[in-house]
């Protein structure tokens, strides 16, 4: 079976995980920080979970699955260690033609999820399509050593300068060749070393006007 891959915007999306354990932590903590509104159904909780639901942080429907909980729900995780609990809520998910998910059981998905390194706005998915899931994880590790935290400071930059550069009506060709320097200067080094003098002088040897290494911080937020 092949996979399309796709990016999901999950902010304010109802996402039901059914299952309470540690692989159900792991995918919960993701979906919140894409902002997803999690419910959780769940005969037991880790301590971190139970602390997320009595704060508010996640919903709790309860300790028992049923085809009611899927009211409203985006997309449902199936994260129990019940291979048949998780073929059940599969069933029940794709019925009402939602995405589903269950956990290491690839023929009761609709979709399935890669191993990801996440750099700010810099998301690299690397999917074996649930043929070597540990082969995944091991180019995700080499990956991190390649793209370190400046990848993700350097597209807060990027976003700024291009408003900018777009406000100031250049030619489609001006645009480009100033992207692409860019990208292939030495800035994600200066960036990495903090250097924002070094940032300052690079950029102005690239865009039109003059930048300081505080303009450089203003734009990145450094404090």
């Amino acid at each position: 079976m092949s996979y399309y891959p796709v990016l999901i915007q999950l902010d304010g999306k109802k996402v039901l995980v059914v299952g309470g354990g540690t692989v159900a932590e792991r995918k919960i903590e993701t979906l919140l920080q894409y902002g997803a509104e999690v419910q959780v159904i769940s005969r037991e909780m880790t301590p971190r979970l139970r602390r997320y639901s009595e704060g508010g942080k996640i919903g709790f429907l309860g300790q028992e699955f049923n085809e009611d909980c899927l009211e409203e729900a985006f997309m449902v995780i199936a994260a129990t260690d019940d291979p048949r609990l998780n073929h059940q809520v599969s069933e029940k998910a794709k019925e009402k033609g939602l995405l589903v998910n269950a956990v290491d059981q690839p023929s009761d998905c609709n979709f399935i999820l890669p191993s990801v390194l996440r750099r700010g706005d810099l998301l690299i998915a690397v999917s074996t399509s649930g043929k070597s899931p540990a082969l995944a994880k091991k180019l995700r590790e080499a990956l991190e050593e390649r793209f370190g935290d400046e990848y993700g400071s350097f597209l807060v930059l990027m976003g700024r300068l291009r408003e900018e550069i777009l406000s100031q009506s250049l030619s489609q060709d001006e645009n480009r060749r100033i992207f692409n320097e860019l990208v292939n200067s030495p800035i994600l080094e200066a960036i990495g070393r903090q250097d924002w003098n070094g940032v300052a002088t690079i950029l102005n040897g690239i865009i039109p006007g003059r930048l300081s290494s505080k303009d450089v911080i203003n734009y990145l937020k450094v404090e």
